[in-house]
């Protein structure tokens, strides 16, 4: 089962966001990552197949990712294989917004055509790299109505945590 955790504050977020993933790990997941940003820089993303201690390990305890805003998910496979690749966070095509999400995007398909259509490039097999497309194509500069234009495309459920490169120490949940 899916997990998303967010902090935004004055210490670390890589170490904080691990040991909350670590609280959710009861639940069962194939994958983990973390986005981490450092004030105007935008994420750091570091996926890991398998158990958390995969994530820790590569991310040296949270050590390695330096920033104080970050979002973090485990994730249960439902589009795509367990793998780095398929593992929350996502990021559009230019980097600057990412994206942890739970749930099933129904109509992610016909979602996902339209953005290729419109030259978006997809690397993963999941359902969640259409919402950070899609938020790339509303983003004008105001998160909730970006973000508000999204939910009102998709089907499905979802429960959404965002991070976009020009809102430094924000996090959106949906």
């Amino acid at each position: 089962m899916c997990g998303i955790v967010g902090f935004t504050g004055n210490r670390q977020a890589a170490p904080i966001l691990l040991d909350g993933l670590s609280k959710l790990e009861y639940r069962g997941y194939d994958s983990a990552g973390l986005a981490v940003r450092d004030g105007d820089a935008m994420a750091q993303v570091v996926k890991a197949k398998g158990r958390l201690s995969n994530l820790v390990e590569k991310t040296d305890n949270g050590n390695a990712l330096k920033g104080t805003c970050g979002i973090g998910h485990t994730r249960w496979a439902t589009h795509g294989a367990p793998s780095d690749i398929n593992s929350h966070p996502h990021m559009n095509n230019a980097g600057t917004i990412a994206v942890v999400h739970n749930g099933i995007i129904e109509n992610y398909i016909p979602l996902k055509k339209k953005m290729q259509d419109k030259g978006y490039q997809f690397v993963s097999e999941t359902d969640t790299e259409v919402l950070a497309h899609l938020l790339d194509y509303y983003y004008k500069g105001n998160p909730l109505e970006a973000i508000t234009k999204v939910l009102h495309r998709v089907e499905g459920s979802y429960a959404l945590g965002i991070m976009f490169a020009d809102q430094p120490d924000k996090i959106f949940a949906a």
